[in-house]
Order: structure tokens, then C-alpha cells, then sequence
């Protein structure tokens, strides 16, 4: 099962993505949720073929490989409902090897 959206189209409901992604708890197991809305979405578009937007390796943590990482406050498998507030609870996010947020420093 893979998740997708038109929300990111319309700003006010954007900023709640990560609470309209939280609901799926009601069908899903929290691991499912963040599986289906990571992995399985870019498996999903590496099938694309020459459209791929991702001609590297998925799903490991290596140099070379694409990847896109949070650190989280908190464990998003025992509470979903962390991803609903990303400002508060995404410690780190890194898209592409690029840093777009640390408040560890």
C-alpha cells in the first residue's frame, strides 16, 4: 500500500500533513504508516523507469545512496501522533545529504 495526496497543493492543509498522516492509525500500525508514506511511496516511483526521480539506491544509509532522514523526539513507532507536529518533534531533517534542520547544534 502506498499513501498519496493532493494536500500539498493547498498551503493551509500542508502545514498538516503530518496530523492528516497521523489518522491512518485507524487502519494501520504506526511502522505500516511510516513505511507507506517513506519506502514504499519511492519504490513506487523508481518503477517509473527513465522518469525516475530516484536513480540511486533506496533504502540504505550509505555514501551514494539517496538519502532523505529525520530525527525524531521521540519514538514514531510507539506514537504516530509525533508526526502530526514536526516543528516540535523533527529534531534533524536532511533531504538529498543536505541539512535543512538541526536544532542539535
Amino acid at each position: 500500500m502506498a499513501s498519496g495526496t493532493d494536500i500539498l497543493f493547498d498551503p493551509k492543509l500542508a502545514t498538516k500533513q503530518g496530523a492528516i498522516l497521523a489518522t491512518l492509525r485507524r487502519w494501520y500500525a504506526p511502522a505500516e504508516v511510516l513505511k507507506m508514506i517513506t519506502s514504499v511511496n519511492a519504490e513506487l516511483l523508481a518503477l517509473s523507469g527513465a522518469r525516475s526521480p530516484y536513480p540511486g539506491k533506496l533504502e540504505v544509509v550509505e555514501e551514494g545512496a539517496l538519502a532523505d532522514l529525520l530525527l525524531v523526539e521521540g519514538n514514531p513507532i510507539a506514537d504516530i501522533q509525533l508526526i502530526a507536529d514536526p516543528a516540535k518533534n523533527f529534531l534533524v531533517i536532511m533531504k538529498d545529504g543536505k541539512i535543512y534542520k538541526n536544532i542539535l547544534k
